[in-house]
This record gives structure tokens, sequence and C-alpha cells, in this order.
């Protein structure tokens, strides 16, 4: 049904096409105005913002096709960004903020929050967000005033900026495939309508996924219809958005050490394109004391939301009063195979042979077809993995509004730009999840396996496993929760001269959140002979009731300087925070102390945009007093997860440099490139330790009288985890045939990382090479080529959470896990515009 929509608006667009101009070039207009993270009433350029922020040009995003949130930040310094797990989900940080996620990153669309809280647990802000050709260009602000104008983004703002209809009639219709099973179709079109501006657009898309799991990875898109009119003091805008989507999630694969001690491949497993999930672990029935349940692991990340966006101006006796009103109503599943650190068949079967009364040996068998597993070398490695297969069901209502009122005064010579706003956000929430345990061999699309325990007489005594699941509920949660956030927010960018200005801004935010959490408990199912259902974990049927209150404030202060109209210096210092989220209660039922975060940052950049090149260098620090930290690391003896939080202060000190050189009309060369030096502070604490043969492991650790050891840690001055100190990305391009063609490359370098506290497990740097290739064909027709990780390399982003972000437990071992970045692929796409 999606496919003959989108069939059929494509063959309107054509039906409407009438010619058009030639797209414009990727040269910087010095000219260029942003409109991110300040609220004054008149045009401020790119230049004389008293805050870092990076713009992503229309052309940019077509010469680049990012297939999601994570790829274009990949343009912004100071930004780490690990887009290896596909369109959702990703993993950023911001100038060493030590907050994973989207929790301090604001993710906004034409100035309104994507999502309020952006890190909601679960539900990361970039799977509520597609890119397509109604996004014209891309603003992100790095620090600075963020805190001031939106809620939980201390770390910065993401603002996509949405194609705006015109007083002609105008569109884009782009067709896109790939050698991964790609088929992409793209389409924008916008003009007046009985005195409106009405513009309509969006994209379907189907491909396997660059790793290959035996179904579609990604399917679905999503359109979009605006409707809007201009009065004679003020505008009115009315947006509808619908996605539906669904989209793999790539998680960590098997990896080894070459002779050199280098990242290495497995024995029969392709690191840049195989995966783990596969046909055998698609679909698994999960029992639980409610039921039989299906895990559905071919849904990934199965989106379906409808946005709402209502914005307004009106003008009035030298006032401005602007609002914007967004309701969004969305249910995401969220379905994926977990992998865990690859153990020998020997040991994992010992394992399961000393749970087993009488039990003497094992033998494992694969689920489908019951041939035997060669315990020292099947798949050439011998190995086996308790991986998890998790499920989460999150649905989410939420009413966003911004009511701003602005007006510029003139005092003397001076002036002031001042605005006074009132934010308001309410969010209902639900959220269940369970997972299970399967016992599984390693290699690509992995196959379940049948454990066996055997007595002396070699009789099978026990089985261990049930349909390949070695644990049944091995995670439960069911919550549901609301909130209602206020925030108060001024800002003041008060002119003292033509080359002076001081910008000021303050927020008071607070947020009051109810619900319930229902507790769980480990039972025996009890419904058969295996081991499997004896240790599930289910609800209790008793619910904890959350009613809590919170309450942070903000404040900043810029200092700018133009030197020339072209050339500019910034000083900037804010008081950040971060308050606590409904989704910080309602998918962690133990965290019961969460607190409110505050952050000192500060910045001063030096800037210059000229004809012939562009240049931005900014020094930042980032300071945080405490700041918590999490893992959830899996135990292999109990076969289940378990979670711990420490606090510390962190400091991070870093250069961002970014621009282009246009010595020529025919060549270019764009670059930015990030230094900095993120670490812990005074970070000293305490974890307990079992003993062993009845005594501590280490002579220094200390006994306890429950029976088990305390061992001290101290990781104070370590680097944080998974943040190179440096990475830098180089583009040159060249433009022939009198501008028609144009190609580029693009060198991208990341120094090397820990991936965990105790920077014990080393993840090594990397280079990725990629290419793109833009020909005009004609003024309205254009062609585009793109190559990604040309030389297919094994980039490693993130090491193995489940292992422990704290010690990792795979340090120094010859097999673990790490999510490399995706193999080379190949796209070429056609442009129309009309």
């Amino acid at each position: 049904m999606r496919t003959k929509l989108f069939a059929a608006s494509a063959v309107a667009a054509l039906l409407l096409s009438q010619p058009a101009l030639a797209q414009a070039s990727d040269a910087t207009d010095i000219q260029e105005v942003i409109v991110t993270a300040r609220a004054g009433t008149e045009a401020q350029r790119k230049v004389e913002a008293s805050y870092a922020i990076t713009t992503v040009s229309e052309e940019r995003l077509r010469l680049q096709s990012p297939v999601s949130v994570a790829e274009v930040l990949r343009n912004v310094p100071g930004f780490w960004v690990e887009a290896s797990g596909g369109v959702g989900g990703a993993n950023i940080r911001a100038r060493g903020i030590p907050i994973e996620g989207y929790a301090a990153v604001g993710l906004q669309e034409d100035g309104l929050p994507v999502q309020h809280d952006g890190g909601l647990g679960f539900l990361n802000s970039d799977f509520s967000f597609r890119m397509d050709e109604t996004v014209q260009r891309v603003e992100v602000v790095r620090g600075g005033p963020s805190s001031i104008f939106a809620s939980y983004a201390p770390a910065g703002v993401v603002n996509f900026i949405t194609r705006k209809p015109g007083d002609s009639f105008e569109g884009v219709a782009k067709a896109e495939v790939g050698d991964y099973g790609l088929y992409r179709g793209d389409l924008w079109l916008g003009g007046p309508v009985a005195g409106f501006r009405v513009g309509l657009g969006g994209f379907y898309r189907e491909d396997d996924g660059v790793r290959n799991p035996g179904w579609t990875g990604n399917k679905g898109g999503q359109v979009r219809f605006s409707i809007g009119r201009d009065f004679q003091h003020g505008s009115l805008d009315f947006n509808v958005k619908h996605t539906d989507d669904n989209n793999i999630f790539y998680l960590a694969v098997p990896l080894t050490f070459d002779s050199n001690g280098d990242t290495a491949e497995i024995p029969g497993f392709n690191a840049n394109y195989g995966t783990l999930a596969g046909p055998e672990t698609a679909r698994v029935a999960l029992r639980t004391n409610r039921g039989t349940r299906e895990f559905d692991q071919t849904r990934g990340s199965d989106l379906q939301l409808t946005q709402y966006t209502l914005t307004g101006r009106l003008d009035l006796g030298g006032w401005r009063l602007t609002n914007g009103l967004r309701f969004r109503t969305s249910d995401l599943v969220r379905t994926g195979f977990y992998p865990n650190t690859p153990a020998s068949a020997a040991s994992r079967i010992s394992q399961d042979v000393a749970r087993v009364a009488g039990g003497v040996s094992g033998r494992l068998t694969y689920l489908n077809g019951g041939a035997a597993f060669d315990v020292a070398n099947q798949n050439g490695t011998g190995l086996v993995m308790d991986a998890f297969l998790r499920e989460q069901d999150i649905t989410l209502d939420e009413w966003v509004d911004d009511l701003r009122i602005q007006r510029r005064f003139d005092v003397g010579s001076q002036s002031h730009d001042v605005a006074f706003g009132v934010y308001f956000a309410r969010d209902e929430e639900t959220f269940y999840q369970q997972g299970a345990a399967v016992l599984t061999d390693v290699r690509e699309n992995a196959r379940l396996l049948t454990l066996q325990v055997l007595n002396a007489s070699g009789q099978v005594i026990a089985t261990t496993t049930e349909n390949g699941v070695s644990r049944y509920g091995s995670q439960f949660n069911n919550a549901e929760g609301e909130s209602q956030t206020w925030a108060l927010y001024a800002s003041d960018e008060w002119r003292i001269t033509d080359e002076l200005r001081i910008d000021l801004g303050a927020r008071w935010e607070r947020i009051e959140m109810s619900g319930r959490n229902e507790r769980s408990s480990t039972i025996n199912l009890g419904q058969s002979a295996s081991l499997a259902d004896d240790q599930a974990i289910s609800g209790a049927g008793v619910y904890d009731a959350l009613d809590r209150e919170f309450d942070g404030w903000a404040a900043t202060v810029g200092v700018n300087y133009q030197f020339q109209p072209d050339v500019g210096a910034f000083a900037r210092y804010t008081r950040a925070f971060r308050l606590p989220s409904l989704g910080d209660f309602i998918t962690n039922p133990t965290n019961t102390a969460p607190r409110t975060q505050q952050f000192d940052l500060a910045e001063a950049g030096f800037k210059v945009s000229k004809p012939a090149f562009d240049f931005y260098a900014t020094a930042f620090y980032s300071g945080f007093d405490s700041q918590g930290f999490t893992e959830t690391r899996f135990d292999q003896a109990t076969n289940s997860f378990v979670s711990r939080t420490e606090f510390a202060a962190t400091r991070a000190w870093g250069l961002e440099l970014e621009g282009q050189a246009r010595p020529t009309s025919w060549f270019d060369l764009g670059f930015n490139a990030t230094l900095q030096d993120p670490r812990l502070g005074d970070f000293i604490f305490n974890e307990r330790v079992a003993r062993v043969g009845g005594a501590c492991p280490l002579p220094s650790d200390t006994p306890t009288a429950v029976g088990d050891c305390l061992r001290s840690r101290d990781f104070s001055n370590n680097l944080l985890i998974r943040t190179p100190k440096v990475s830098t990305r180089i583009r040159p391009a060249v433009n022939l045939l009198d501008g028609r063609l144009r190609l580029e490359a693009e060198w991208q370098w990341y120094g090397k990382r820990y991936s965990d506290l105790a920077n014990t497990t080393v993840i090594p740097e990397y280079q990725l090479i990629n290419a793109q290739v833009r020909y005009n064909i004609s003024e309205s027709l254009a062609a585009y080529a793109y190559g990604t990780n040309l030389t297919n390399e094994i980039g490693l982003t993130e090491g193995n959470p489940r292992a422990g972000q704290f010690v990792s437990g795979e340090a120094g071992a010859r097999y673990y896990l790490a999510r490399p970045e995706l193999g080379r692929t190949f796209r070429a796409a056609l442009l129309y515009r009309f």
C-alpha cells in the first residue's frame, strides 16, 4: 500500500513539473543567516554569532545523502558520532560531555523539539526523525545558549529546517538505488494555492541492510503536508507529518586480533557485512507467566508517529509575538539481538553441568536439524554465546508549546533586542520491556543450539535449553507515567557599538512527574523439564508510585566583536543544567536518587568568512561536578544483567576547527577537526567481588561479613570512554565542465579510545575514505553517485558495553565483541528539480 501511495505521488510530481534553475554550488555565502538558539528580531549572520554553530547547506546534504541523523552530525566538529548502528539509536557525545545518545543534545524541527527529552529511555530522538528532501538545511549549535532556548540540551541543539513553499510552484523528485538492495524515492513540491502556501513531500525506501540479516532490514517512509498564509501583520502555518518506518538496529560483532595485535575477523565472519542476527533468531516464542509472546526481530525499530505543528507570528506596534505548538503521538517497538562475550563451547557446557546433580558431561547440538556441534572447532573457533532477545514497546503522546514575545529597543546609540518566553511540555509515556537469553553458535546469522547434560553412563539427565532459549524472562519492565514541564526564559542581544555586542540569557525550568512502575520477581514457570524456565523475571503485580518534582536554572553571557563585517571573535560562559526526566524513572525502577545535573561551559572563538575561504576556530571547556556513570553488565555465571551507578566529576578541554578554502573556481577544500582531552576528575569507589576458594582474589581486597569482598578502584584522571582525543575530516573537491561536474573525496580519521573507564580496553584508531560525484545533466536534472568506506576499513566505533563499562570483562581476551563501521557501499541517484 505504501509503495502504491509513493508511486502515485511521484506521478503527480511529474505532471506538475516545469523547468527550473540548476542547483546552487556548495560555496559558503557570507550573508548566511542563522535562526537557532537565539530570539532576536533582526537577522544575524553566522559570522556574527557569539557561539559556535555549524551549518549544513541544502547542497551539502545532497552531496552527502545522509541516511540518518548521525550521518548529518559527522559534519560537526566537537561531536563524536557513532553511526554504525543504522538509522536510529546512535551514540553521540559533544565536547567531552559524558552523556550518551541525545540526552544532552536537543533535536529540533523548525525551532520546536522533535522530542521534549531526546534521551527518553530507549526512545532516542533520532528514532523519531527521518531525513528526506523536505529538509532544506541544518543548523547545529554546540553548547553556547542551547540550554536557554531548549530543554535537555546542555551540549547543543540540532535544528532541521524544512522547506517552505514560495510564490511559484517548484519541487524536487529523487530516485536512489544502492548495492545492498536499496530502492528509495523522495519527493517535495510546493507553491501557492488560493492564496495559501501549500507543500507536500516525503520518502519511501526498502533495502536489505548493509549487514543483511536474511530479511528486508529497512522498509517504510513518511509523508509531510504543510499549509500556511501570510497576513498584513503576521503569518500562520500548519504542518502534519506521518512516519511509518521499520529499521534494523545493528549491534556488536565477534572479532579477534592478528599476529600484530590489530583488529581482525574471526573465521567465517565478515566484520564489514556480517551480523549475528539471522533467520533462526528472527521469530522466537517466549514463555512468561502471562502467556506466550512471539519475539519478532524482523520489526527492528518499528515506528508509527504522527506529528501536528501549528506556528504563528504577529507583529504589532514594534512588538513581535510568536507561538509554536506541536503535538505528537507515537508507538515504537524495538526488537534486537544483543550479543554477549563469546565463550568456548567446553566452558559453556561445564557451566551447565555444574548446575545439574549427577551431571558429568554435556553435549551441544543444533536446534534445527540436530547436527552435533564440534566443541573444539565448530565454525573454525568452537565458540558459543548467550545472546539476548530484547524487546521494548514504548508509546509517547506529547504536547509542546513555545510562546515568545520580542522587541528591539534603541537607547541612545545602543540597542537591545529582547525576548521573553514561556515553554510548556506534557508527556505521557508507557514502557514495557521483556527479554530472553538464547544459546547460539558464533557465525554470521547465528543458529540456535540445544545443550544437554549427561550422567556417568552417558544418559541425558537434563536439557538446559528449550527451543534454543537458555533463560526465559531475562529482563522485565512495565511502567507508565506522565510529566509536565514549565520553563521561563529571557534573552537580550545588547548592541553597544556597531562592532561590540553582549548577549545575555537565562532560563528557569520545573518538571512534575507521576506514574507507576511494576515490581519484578524471579519465578519458576514450571512449564517444562528444561532449566530455561526456572528463573524467569516477571511482573509481581505490585506497583511503586512515582510522584517527584525537580527544577533548575541556566544562565549565559556572550561577547561578540566584529573587527570587520566578515571577521569576528567571541567568548561565552554558560551555566547549564539537565533535569531528571520521566524516562529516568519508568525505564529504570532502581533509579531512586536522581539529581539535577549542573554543568559549567565556556568557549571562545575566532571567525572569518571571506569569498575565498571560511575559517572558524573555537576553544571550549566543559566541567561537571557530579556526573552519573551507569553500566548494565552481563554476568555469565548467572546468565543475567547486573546494573550499577557511580558518580564522579569530569573535565574536558578542547579545540574545534572547521572551514573551507576556495582558491579557484575549480577546486575547494573543506575540513573540520576536534582536539580534546576529556577526563574524569576524582573517581574513587569500592566494588564487590566474589571470593575464590573462600578467599579474596587479591591481597588488597577487604573481606565483608556477607561473604564477598570489597575492592578499591581509583580511575581518577582517566580518559572518558569512547571519545577520541583527535578526530579529523578533510574533503577536497574539484569542479569541472564549468561547474557541471563535481568530484569529492572525503577522509575521516579518528584516534584511539577506551571502552571502559579503567582504560584497560583500547578501541584502536581508524580511518574512512568516502567519495561523492554530482553531474548536472541539465538545468533541471542531476545525477549523483556515492561510495562509502571505500577501503573496507574495520573501524571500531564502540566495544562491548555489556562486558562492563567500568572495567571491561573482555580486556586481553582472544575473542571479543565490538561494533565496526558499515562496510563499503555504492549508491546512485537521479534528482529532478522543477
